[in-house]
């Protein structure tokens, strides 16, 4: 079954999405604002456990791969890892959209997602939308040293050789977001950068009164 835009939009007008690259700052941002303001935040990576769970091989074959070990997950090529994440997000997105329709009925809540463009135009308004981006170039240090990606720290670092999954994270991430990071910029979204010398308070500030909260 697929919907028109214009009515994913209309029962999505309740949603803010803070959405961007990795390490771009969307989940602190998100629960910053939620925290601020008394608002419900939807956090797409702590759902993919529930969604899991909904989910079945045959239509989900990306959620539901399963590896070994890290040599396993991280000793795919870029190109592998790469199609994988990004099926992987793509697959998750339909059960994403069902909850927020469901839970923002009666209430405004802020999305922490992935999207992509393309995504974006079709499920909201730019005026709901911020795009929270980060410099892709070498970016799993500051991804692993975040305390909640320590399992994901854990995991790459049990790896027979860690520099080498790194080295290949590193490579999948930038392939990936290289292009996004450039294109968002040239879009008509707002986005805010993040950048040594930006501050939690000042990127709250700024997407507070875009979005208007």
């Amino acid at each position: 079954m697929i919907f028109q835009d214009n009515v994913i939009k209309e029962y999505l007008k309740n949603v803010y999405f803070i959405t961007g690259t990795p390490c771009g700052g969307k989940t602190t941002i998100s629960r910053e604002i939620g925290k601020r303001h008394n608002l419900f935040v939807y956090d797409v990576d702590e759902q993919f456990s529930n969604h899991l769970k909904l989910s079945n091989s045959n239509d989900q074959s990306a959620m539901n791969k399963d590896f070994q070990d890290a040599d396993e997950f991280f000793g795919r090529s870029v190109e592998e890892y790469r199609k994988w994440l990004l099926e992987n997000t793509r697959e998750q997105l339909d059960f994403i959209l069902l909850d927020l329709i469901r839970l923002s009925q009666n209430q405004k809540i802020i999305c922490d997602c992935h999207l992509n463009l393309n995504q974006a135009k079709q499920i909201t308004e730019s005026e709901r939308i911020v795009f929270l981006i980060k410099d892709p170039t070498n970016i799993i240090e500051d991804y692993c040293n975040r305390k909640d990606h320590q399992d994901f720290n854990e995991f790459i670092n049990s790896a027979t050789n860690p520099n080498q999954a790194k080295k290949t994270c590193n490579e999948t991430l930038r392939s990936i977001n290289e292009p996004y990071y450039n294109d968002i910029k040239k879009s008509i979204y707002f986005w805010y950068e993040r950048t040594k010398e930006s501050t939690i308070d000042e990127a709250v500030q700024k997407v507070e009164q875009y979005l208007n909260i």
